[in-house]
């Protein structure tokens, strides 16, 4: 299914470094707003920050793809030295696939981490790679987000999750698409 996560984590902070090295992870693409940091907020960077070096140090990137503009991510980024794709235009792979092209990575060597179904796991997933879907920052969101979430609502309860999502603290087995 299109939506359909591989994982499902409570916060990408969680991510083990050596784990998505045994994995065979070569680079996290992650979604900005309520994945890393909260759309609203500028609370997570040093959390933030100190994700980029873990993964870095285990020879991981880190690289934000949003659907943002150049200005708002950059300003965000910059500071950091963390690699960014703005206006990306998920749920379409594109942007996804031109990163993974441009690193040299196969599809089994990139996890798209994403707080929406409809944007962030559907991207990944059209894209071939690992799709990890965590549970949202905050839990407001910009207008815009807000039509996404009344349909992923409707997702969710197809899928089966009536009840809510099961977060997990932790990637469970890796499972090859």
């Amino acid at each position: 299914m299109l939506f359909q996560p591989q994982f499902k984590i409570d916060m990408i902070y969680h991510l083990d470094a050596g784990q998505l090295r045994q994995m065979g992870i070569k680079a996290v693409f992650s979604d900005l707003d309520n994945t890393l940091l909260a759309w609203n907020d500028f609370e997570t960077a040093a959390k933030m920050a100190e994700l980029h070096e873990r993964l870095a140090a285990a020879d991981i990137q880190l690289i934000v793809i949003s659907n943002n503009n150049f200005q708002r991510v950059g300003k965000v980024l910059d500071p950091y030295h963390i690699d960014f794709v703005a206006k990306a235009k998920k749920p379409l792979p594109l942007a996804l696939s031109k990163e993974r092209r441009r690193l040299r990575l196969s599809k089994s060597q990139v996890l798209m981490v994403g707080d929406q179904l409809i944007t962030d796991i559907q991207a990944g997933n059209l894209a071939g790679v690992g799709s990890v879907l965590v549970r949202p920052l905050v839990t407001t969101d910009k207008w815009n987000t807000r039509i996404n979430r009344f349909f992923e609502k409707i997702i969710f309860m197809i899928m089966g999750c009536r009840h809510g999502v099961a977060f997990k603290k932790e990637l469970e087995t890796w499972k090859k698409h």
